[in-house]
């Protein structure tokens, strides 16, 4: 019986920790800290994740399609689906591309991923 007891006045006591995040609560202070140093620190958050993430992401997305609209017959190119080829034709939306002598195969302008580098001249 004394066990029993025990047990109910254990959980009607409250914990310590309770405590503490009863008396953050009631000054004002939150998880993060507060109104003011909160939604500064959500906004550091956004600008950080933006010029590390998506600027550099825009940028890369702005040279590529640069690339693309550039292309011209004879350009030496490979494919999203890892094709080395030769421009033969540009069309709108579209180029015709040789892949092997004679071999000539009809792909969309989005599917260029590069255009092959020219090896480095040996000294």
């Amino acid at each position: 019986m004394t066990n029993l007891l025990n047990i109910l006045l254990l959980a009607q006591t409250p914990a310590p920790q309770a405590e503490v995040a009863t008396e953050a609560a009631a000054n004002g202070g939150g998880f993060l800290g507060g109104g003011f140093e909160g939604i500064l620190l959500i906004i550091a958050m956004i600008a950080i994740f933006y010029f590390l993430m998506i600027r550099p992401q825009q940028k890369q997305q702005k040279k590529l399609q640069q690339m693309r609209d550039a292309l011209k017959a004879g350009d030496k190119v490979i494919t999203a689906g890892g094709i080395f080829g030769k421009i033969v034709e540009v069309k709108d939306d579209y180029v015709i591309v040789d892949i092997n002598n004679g071999v000539k195969i009809r792909i969309l302008k989005t599917a260029v991923n590069a255009e092959e580098e020219k090896p480095a001249e040996k000294k």
